[in-house]
């Protein structure tokens, strides 16, 4: 596979408690495709995976996310798990990097209960993500359309509404991280 993210850096947000394949898949496709991956997060150390009805895998953080700046990286991309999104919804940070990624219009890709994470910057305004049910309120009390469908590209937004849509997501993902790199390399 040709490297079409190379000179990427994406950064990955999570929290002990992140839905583990929603993180594993799309990082190792961006790393074939490569790209650096960063892992962000409050935890310090280690974060501890959700896989089905337990706990998962130990991962490496690679950053404190207080530490970090959103101009710092290229891309995001945002896992589910409610635990994680829980921790990461507390934390001002996570909001400030998702908004900045929001405002400069930098790909984010989110997947499941990672995309609640775009509803808390507040920067939804004619939006259109999917979703899973339990995060529509938030979606649309942040400005955004909810819609009930398997993945959504608008601009520079993915949202994917579950585990099943993972696939599509990875594919999907890969393709707008390998555009918006040729545009800015073009620019």
């Amino acid at each position: 596979m040709e490297k079409v993210l190379a000179g990427c850096t994406i950064a990955i947000i999570m929290a002990s408690g992140f839905e583990e394949t929603e993180l594993t898949e799309p990082q190792r496709a961006l790393l074939k495709a490569g790209a650096t991956v960063k892992t962000l997060s409050p935890d310090q150390g280690l974060a501890n995976g959700w896989h089905g009805k337990g706990w998962g895998h130990f991962f490496p953080i690679d950053l404190q996310i207080g530490e970090v700046l959103g101009a710092d990286f290229d891309m995001l991309v945002l896992p589910g798990g409610e635990r994680s999104v829980g921790k990461l919804a507390l934390n001002p940070h996570t909001k400030r990097i998702v908004g900045h990624f929001l405002d400069a219009g930098k790909p984010i890709a989110a997947i499941d209960q990672g995309i609640a994470l775009l509803a808390q910057a507040r920067k939804l305004n004619g939006r259109t993500l999917a979703a899973p049910e339990s995060v529509r309120e938030s979606i649309e009390t942040a400005g955004g359309q909810w819609l009930d469908e398997p993945v959504v590209l608008e601009g520079a937004l993915l949202t994917a509404r579950d585990l099943e849509a993972l696939p599509e997501f990875v594919t999907q993902l890969l393709k707008l991280f390998a555009e918006s790199h040729q545009l800015k390399k073009a620019a």
